[in-house]
């Protein structure tokens, strides 16, 4: 499937419309260390102002989500459960709330660097298709930072090109999310079918059915 680099007009979209067209989608990240890129398989879509109760800016703007609200196109990372950092691509026109995590892909450049860091100090091993498989282990394995809040995903040291033709999908619950944002009545998350790097559905145990 070939690649292209889009105009920032594409993340102008909501969230909803810029999700599925992630998928299959590459994201190279370069750092001192070196390159990992990574073919995107699962994401999820939020958005907010009270229409998003799983969306962090659900109750309006804050100075945690106001990237949310920047200018589309760029990285919008966070803090979460004490110990990850998660990476959301912010869509919607400047002003309107609404970004899709990253939460799953594969590794197609930069295995051996991913791989290093996602064995920690113990440098153990971690099988190629669990390098990415998962938000938090996206992050580590692209070596995307928490500092990097509101870098254009577009310029180095981020590269995003998107498939020229949109892959099969399905949709289904987002995971994790309490509350009635995790329920079926949300069904914003996005994956690649059949793609052993997609991360395995968890209904929260506070979301609604």
């Amino acid at each position: 499937m070939t690649l292209h680099r889009p105009g920032r007009d594409v993340f102008s979209a909501s969230a909803l419309e810029v999700a599925p067209m992630l998928l299959g989608a590459v994201l190279r990240h370069e750092t001192e260390e070196g390159v990992v890129a990574i073919r995107i398989t699962e994401v999820e879509a939020y958005v907010g102002d009270g229409v998003d109760p799983g969306s962090h800016s659900f109750r309006g703007r804050t100075k945690r989500n106001a990237v949310m609200y920047g200018p589309p196109g760029h990285v919008y990372t966070y803090f979460t459960y004490g110990m990850h950092v998660c990476a959301n691509v912010v869509c919607s026109p400047e002003g309107v709330s609404s970004a899709v995590l990253l939460r799953a892909g594969e590794v197609v450049e930069g295995a051996d660097l991913a791989a290093h860091r996602r064995g920690g100090p113990t440098g153990r091993s971690v099988p190629a298709r669990d390098l990415a498989r998962g938000p938090a282990r996206f992050v580590v394995a692209a070596g995307i930072l928490l500092s990097e809040n509101g870098s254009d995903v577009l310029a180095p040291p981020f590269d995003l090109q998107l498939p020229s033709e949109q892959p099969a999908y399905e949709t289904g619950p987002r995971t994790g999310v309490s509350g009635a944002g995790g329920s079926v009545t949300f069904p914003w998350r996005y994956w690649l079918p059949g793609d052993p790097t997609v991360s395995p559905y968890k209904r929260h145990p506070k979301s609604h059915a």
